[in-house]
């Protein structure tokens, strides 16, 4: 299977249309299987074990045949990084065509962070906000926040650890979302999350494919939203399909940052606020266009034999797939 990946990898650079978490170019690996094309895009700072799950989630969706979808669209939020001043937030915000719900990226200066949301609120007054914080405050600053936010839909990872979040949670009313708290979790079954979120963030490729993000939501019993890591088209119309397959589904997803992108690889239109589940393959024109250099190219060759190493063969194996 290793060889099947790599005879047909291509390797792109997406520039991306502001700074993302001091993210201005996204690199992003394809490959094609037989049910269709898969995204390896772990940021480059992941170390091989960490990236296991990534590439196991790219081998489901080029080699395993799909799941059965119960919708055909999707509803999105838009995505507000951390940028200041009326006209850049509305500019960021058009490019979200139609969505009714707002998640703002703080946890920098708690001036600018209630600044940003009140001209969110300013320029979208009907809109539900949601503000997602990346686990970078302590249990006070959390509450300190909260207090003075105003009417939220809920808080992302406020906190990072376990023990600070059920603290926060005994101190406030409004629901707590757990993103890295699981996906950057050794084993996300053995997490504990009792007492801690209202919300279970699933995120496709950190969460190990479609399938294991399923189970882990099913093992938990916790509602759930779902949401992208910045990727390409191909790999957001994964993200897509796992929006499309829960059983439940009672949160805008975070699926439209292709919106952030400058470059694409393929279209994903954002229309009245939804996106369509589809099959992406990525433009012939904009492989070539965007691809990296023969140097770049090799390392991500080297990334992808080292994480198979590191872990992404076993777990191929435990789920039959290499069969």
């Amino acid at each position: 299977m290793l060889d099947l990946i790599l005879d047909s990898l291509r390797v792109v650079a997406l520039s991306t249309k502001t700074n993302f978490r001091s993210v201005t170019s996204r690199e992003v690996a394809l490959f094609q299987g037989p049910y269709g094309w898969a995204e390896f895009s772990p940021f480059v700072e992941y170390s091989d074990r960490e990236s296991v799950p990534w590439l196991v989630s790219a081998i489901e969706a080029a080699f395993v045949e799909p799941l059965p979808l119960l919708r055909e669209v999707v509803s999105i939020n838009a995505t507000l990084p951390a940028v200041d001043g009326p006209r850049q937030i509305a500019e960021i915000l058009d490019l979200f065509s139609g969505a009714r719900v707002v998640k703002i990226k703080v946890g920098g200066s708690l001036a600018d962070d209630l600044a940003r949301i009140a001209n969110v609120r300013q320029l979208r007054p009907d809109a539900a906000i949601r503000i997602d914080v990346n686990g970078l405050w302590s249990v006070d600053q959390a509450e300190d926040f909260l207090n003075q936010v105003g009417e939220i839909e809920y808080v992302e990872q406020p906190c990072a650890t376990i023990d600070e979040l059920r603290e926060l949670k005994r101190r406030i009313r409004i629901k707590i979302v757990g993103d890295e708290i699981i996906r950057k979790a050794d084993d996300p079954f053995a997490v504990n999350l009792e007492g801690a979120i209202d919300i279970l963030m699933l995120k496709v490729a950190p969460l190990g494919g479609i399938r294991r993000a399923l189970e882990i939501a099913n093992y938990h019993k916790i509602p759930i939203a779902v949401s992208s890591a910045l990727e390409s088209a191909v790999g957001i119309s994964h993200g897509l399909r796992l929006a499309a397959i829960a059983p439940e589904l009672n949160y805008a997803s975070g699926l439209g940052t292709g919106a952030l992108l400058a470059q694409d690889v393929a279209e994903l239109p954002i229309i009245n606020g939804e996106i369509q589940v589809k099959d992406i393959a990525p433009d012939r024109q904009a492989l070539k266009n965007f691809a990296v250099s023969s140097q770049r190219l090799n390392w991500w060759v080297n990334r992808i034999r080292m994480t198979w190493n590191a872990g992404a063969n076993t777990m191929i194996s435990e789920r039959g797939w290499d069969r």
